[in-house]
């Protein structure tokens, strides 16, 4: 008799879920501030109910006044910090504060330069994002807010130097396109002098120069621009609101929360612009 061959079709993949977590960007004030944290994963044969929390973008401050921290956004056990505050005007330099990514730093005219805030940067998993640019004490220039692949760019000296610019963030296809995400906020200086810093792609804010900063991209984690100061007090941008995103070979059971749904690849994709919940 003839032998049967063995059925030799593969096998198919085991049920696994991807995500990508980004904080709530630090609010910007005269210096730019940092991204929300950027983090990733996967969960293999996921079961259960899994929590989603999207961190808010943290208040804006203005030339005298700090900003605040963006929140936190969290996916099950995974926590990915918010962004670090750009700094106000202070008699000596203020640092920025420290978050997923740190927050610029000011330095008043003959004052004592304030540094950039820390950025997240874990022993136990990898960097959340960078730190925050250095301010400059030759005429007030302000430091950039750090993104979540790079620093935040430090204040350039002189009477007619530039502010710095926001950190890059990183980009992300797990949407099925690339986007990037948690950019830094550019920083804020006097007027007459050079160029705001830049916003950081990946939604950071732009800084202001004699005016008002640009606020960070709701659902990106970025960092508020600083705004500039011309004898008023002028607002840095707030940080923009964080972002939970992930892709399932299976189908999720249920989700509360109202996240966007779309497929890509033979996944589908939950984007959580807000808190909520997802059953497998």
């Amino acid at each position: 008799m003839q032998a049967i061959a063995a059925n030799n079709w593969p096998s198919p993949p085991p049920p696994s879920i991807n995500f990508l977590v980004v904080a709530g960007g630090g609010g910007g004030a005269y210096a730019g501030a940092g991204a929300g944290g950027y983090r990733t994963g996967t969960i293999t044969n996921p079961t259960g109910t899994y929590t989603v929390t999207v961190g808010a973008g943290g208040a804006n401050g203005n030339s005298q006044t700090d900003g605040s921290n963006g929140a936190d956004s969290v996916f099950n056990t995974t926590t990915s910090t918010g962004g670090g505050f750009g700094n106000g005007y202070a008699t000596q330099g203020s640092s920025g504060g420290t978050g997923g990514s740190g927050g610029g730093g000011h330095g008043r005219s003959g004052g004592t330069p304030g540094l950039g805030g820390a950025g997240n940067t874990p022993s136990t998993s990898p960097s959340q994002g960078n730190n925050g640019g250095d301010g400059n004490t030759s005429a007030g220039q302000c430091g950039g807010g750090g993104g979540a692949s790079a620093v935040g760019g430090n204040a350039i000296a002189g009477a007619n130097g530039d502010a710095g610019a926001g950190g890059a963030g990183t980009a992300s296809s797990i949407t099925g396109s690339s986007v990037t995400y948690a950019g830094g906020g550019g920083g804020g200086l006097f007027t007459g002098l050079g160029s705001a810093g830049a916003g950081g792609a990946g939604g950071g804010g732009a800084g202001g120069k004699a005016a008002n900063g640009t606020s960070g991209t709701a659902n990106t984690g970025g960092g508020g621009g600083g705004g500039g100061f011309s004898g008023v007090n002028q607002n840095g941008g707030s940080g923009g609101s964080g972002v939970v995103i992930i892709s399932s070979n299976v189908a999720a059971a249920s989700t509360t929360g109202s996240p966007t749904i779309t497929t890509s690849g033979g996944n589908t994709i939950y984007q959580f612009n807000s808190s909520g919940s997802i059953t497998f």
